[in-house]
């Protein structure tokens, strides 16, 4: 399916269930305003959520002027995929990583660590960024962003209703039970909208723009390795955004493992080194 139409049956889905809810909590009158604040999300989730997602990170835009390097290099391989130039970001964070962002490839966003950019060197980086603009061109950032930016909305209603409720209220006892699944709801949705896939396919595609395909299993072996002992405040903060990262950005406390959308990084590095030549070295990644 592409991306468009995954996000429609996202959307859908999510309508139905929020008139659901609105229904076992207020009857009819609450499934008619569950439809009413569901739509207009909606409307909302498709022009603003990647804006969201890139404010709830504290992304910093940056220029040619001020980091020509980093502008360079993407523009460079944006070129090279065929694709009109993102918008670039800077995450003020340690922790190495990075995502994509955007409706379409016109209004697409790649961001990037700070740690990213300390560790890695200019192949690996390009690796990072070539898989990034992978995504954009698959059109799998819609899907993502989207589904990010709604199963946050999820979690943040069931700790409404946690700490809102009252039992003594018709409904209350019945809000309190639902926001005690709405946090596993909204990892579920993540996991079923967004397929692991996705990073296999970006994985290929991305070393094929950049040219160097152990270049970016270096990166993915390096980033797996910082990323474990660094945290990550703003994905803790909003765990449905995990899987825009390149790799898992969570760590392994509360619910973090519920929004794991990531496969085995090793996997991933073992078969872009399918795409070597016979007796290169392959990166491992250290076990935790």
């Amino acid at each position: 399916m592409t991306g468009n139409l995954r996000t429609f049956l996202l959307m859908a889905a999510m309508t139905a269930l929020l008139m659901g809810m609105g229904w076992l909590i207020g009857g009819q009158g609450g499934a008619i305003l569950a439809l009413l604040v569901a739509g207009a999300g909606n409307v909302w989730a498709w022009w603003n959520s990647d804006k969201a997602v890139l404010r709830q990170h504290g992304a910093t835009p940056v220029t040619e002027a001020q980091a020509p390097e980093l502008v360079a290099l993407v523009r460079q391989l944006a070129d090279r995929a065929g694709l009109p130039m993102p918008a670039v970001y800077v995450l003020a964070t340690d922790q190495p990583n990075a995502f994509a962002t955007g409706r379409d490839p016109q209004h697409a966003a790649v961001a990037v660590t700070q740690g990213l950019l300390r560790i890695l060197d200019r192949d690996e980086l390009a690796g990072v960024i070539a898989h990034e603009l992978a995504h954009i061109r698959h059109r799998d950032t819609l899907t993502m962003t989207v589904t990010a930016t709604m199963a946050g909305a999820i979690a943040m209603l069931g700790n409404m209703m946690l700490f809102m409720g009252n039992r003594e209220r018709q409904g209350g006892a019945l809000g309190a039970l639902l926001a005690m699944f709405l946090a596993p709801l909204a990892a579920t949705l993540v996991q079923l909208a967004i397929s692991r896939s996705r990073e296999y396919v970006a994985d290929r595609s991305g070393a094929e723009i950049s040219g160097n395909p152990m270049a970016l299993a270096s990166a993915l072996a390096k980033i797996a390795n910082a990323a474990g002992r660094t945290v990550n405040i703003p994905a803790e903060r909003n765990p449905a955004s995990a899987a825009l990262f390149i790799i898992n950005p969570l760590g392994a406390m509360r619910m973090d493992r519920l929004f794991a959308t990531h496969p085995s990084t090793q996997e991933r590095i073992d078969l872009l080194a399918q795409m070597q030549p016979a007796g290169s070295r392959i990166p491992r990644v250290p076990r935790a």
